[in-house]
């Protein structure tokens, strides 16, 4: 994840797959360079590793629920801030007493 929380490696997505530490990377010298599918190594052998373009396609689906929850969530304070104008408190009250 990005320094906002923002997945943006393929890890992100294979930490959500299963529990424990089940994958890992062949890292020879400890670079997170890499930490690439190329050299993605499944450490239990119960599960199996998925493919390229399901870690690609499930970055891109954490990726974009990610950047909806921001859409959603400054959608939701314009319109509490809209409804607190419309009962009669200032741009200033509202700021103050709320943040938004």
């Amino acid at each position: 994840m990005d320094i906002n929380g923002r997945p943006n490696h393929i890890e992100d997505y294979l930490i959500r797959l299963h529990t424990g530490q089940w994958f890992g990377f062949d890292n020879f010298n400890g670079d997170d360079s890499h930490k690439v599918y190329a050299n993605l190594i499944i450490h239990d052998s119960s599960k199996t590793k998925p493919t390229e373009q399901e870690c690609i396609d499930g970055l891109a689906q954490l990726q974009a629920d990610y950047d909806q929850a921001i859409i959603d969530k400054e959608a939701r304070k314009a319109s509490a801030k809209s409804k607190l104008e419309a009962l009669g408190l200032t741009t200033e009250e509202i700021k103050e007493a709320f943040g938004i």
